[in-house]
């Protein structure tokens, strides 16, 4: 059995682009301050509309990362 410790947090992410653009970005974001990011698991979906179009993909995520 592993002896890590993993810690996970809760993130709110948004992109013009798309869901998945915008839980890559978080990752992104997240990896500049931590390291050992092991998952993100998406909670919720959400997105922004103006004109009935979509103009912002938003996600609700948690990303776990081992602790040293």
């Amino acid at each position: 059995m592993s002896n890590q410790v993993v810690k996970v947090i809760e993130i709110l992410a948004e992109s013009e682009k798309s869901w998945e653009d915008a839980a890559a970005q978080a990752i992104q974001h997240a990896s500049q301050t931590l390291h050992g990011i092991k998952s993100i698991y998406i909670e919720n979906f959400e997105a922004a509309v103006e004109n009935n179009h979509i103009v912002k993909f938003r996600i609700n995520a948690k990303i776990s990362f081992v602790l040293d």
